[in-house]
């Protein structure tokens, strides 16, 4: 016999068990707003061959793809911030190891599991009152970043990003899809970037070239997920990161300046960075073991030790030998594309040596 139909503030006050503290409800009606601009921007070659949602536009902004006869979206956001002090981007460090390269906040650790993980839990008390209901976190069947505009959690930034109010963009986004009908936010959220561009301005590549828009093939953040060749001009911006790239965010007033609720409690195996030497040098079983959460092309860990040679090349201290070792062999190895890549860090380490005299 079916249970009663859980109600949307018992299902915040579940969701709050698993530190999800903002939660709101969007219609079920197609994102034809946002299906128009995913067209646009893939006709314009904005999505850097990224697929994802990008893939099947009309799929990923149509709800009742996913879950036929839709009525109503619930939609969470939980923080990925561990400790306020993050809210400071991270000094890139070089020990004995070698450099360790950074990764985005987003990926230390899987913030992503404990959301789906709460959001699955939720669905299955809707299926037991007789309705459909399916959770979905970083999954492109569903634009989840436009729902939970539609929700109300918050506004697009010029880095668009999702910002929450007063609690900025540091958050993982899920929802789940259902036949039930709750009720749903009245508008959206107000506009709280104003002329504020630091976003733009921080950019490394400029990336961010309109209020909003993100082009993909600029974009550090894919350039580092994007399998083949890293394009020259990107390669010294990328500095020692291996995974992720944060600066439009760390420049963001909304964003950084928050407060203890927030925050989630720490799993203890958080990694901010990852030793480039080690990437270079492990088995694909250690990588994967360590990194496995992350989005890797092709799951083909060759894109991370790409990454590491640039990582490498910026960061090693420029008379490391055994920075200079590693790029040697990589330089003559089968590989060609990691091979490009280490003759690349072989001549920035070079250059950065020629500076480190003349100084």
């Amino acid at each position: 016999m079916p249970t009663a139909l859980p109600t949307i503030e018992e299902i915040r006050a579940d969701l709050a068990e698993s530190e999800i503290h903002h939660v709101g409800v969007a219609s079920a009606d197609v994102l034809a707003d946002t299906r128009a601009e995913l067209l646009a921007r893939r006709a314009a070659g904005l999505h850097a061959d990224m697929q994802f949602t990008y893939r099947n536009p009309e799929r990923s902004t149509d709800p009742s793809r996913a879950v036929a006869n839709a009525q109503s979206i619930i939609v969470a956001a939980r923080s990925y911030v561990t400790d306020p002090a993050q809210f400071s981007p991270p000094i890139p460090s070089v020990t004995n190891d070698g450099p360790h390269a950074r990764v985005g906040r987003y990926a230390w650790v899987d913030h992503y599991a404990p959301l789906r993980q709460a959001l699955r839990d939720v669905a299955r008390t809707i299926r037991r009152a007789g309705h459909r209901a399916v959770a979905f976190a970083d999954d492109n069947a569903i634009v989840d970043r436009a729902v939970a505009y539609r929700a109300g959690l918050g506004w697009y930034g010029k880095n668009a990003n999702l910002l929450l109010p007063g609690a900025g963009s540091f958050f993982v986004l899920g929802c789940i899809i259902t036949t039930a009908d709750y009720p749903v936010a009245d508008r959206p959220a107000a506009d709280g970037c104003g002329d504020c561009v630091r976003c733009i301005d921080a950019c490394p590549t400029a990336a961010i070239v309109a209020p909003g828009v993100i082009d993909g093939n600029r974009c550090l953040a894919w350039v580092l997920q994007r399998p083949g060749t890293i394009p020259d001009e990107y390669r010294a911006a990328i500095g020692d990161r291996i995974y992720g790239c944060d600066d439009c965010q760390d420049v963001c007033p909304i964003t950084v300046r928050l407060g203890e609720r927030t925050t989630v409690a720490p799993t203890g195996h958080e990694r901010p960075s990852i030793s480039a030497f080690e990437l270079l040098t492990a088995s694909d079983e250690w990588i994967e073991e360590r990194c496995g959460w992350w989005y890797i092309a092709e799951r083909d860990v060759r894109w991370l030790r790409r990454n590491a040679l640039v990582v490498v090349g910026n960061a090693a201290e420029p008379g490391d030998t055994r920075a200079f070792d590693l790029l040697t062999t990589y330089s003559s190895g089968d590989d060609d594309v990691l091979a490009d890549h280490a003759r690349w860090a072989l001549d920035r380490l070079a250059d950065r040596r020629a500076v480190e005299v003349t100084a």
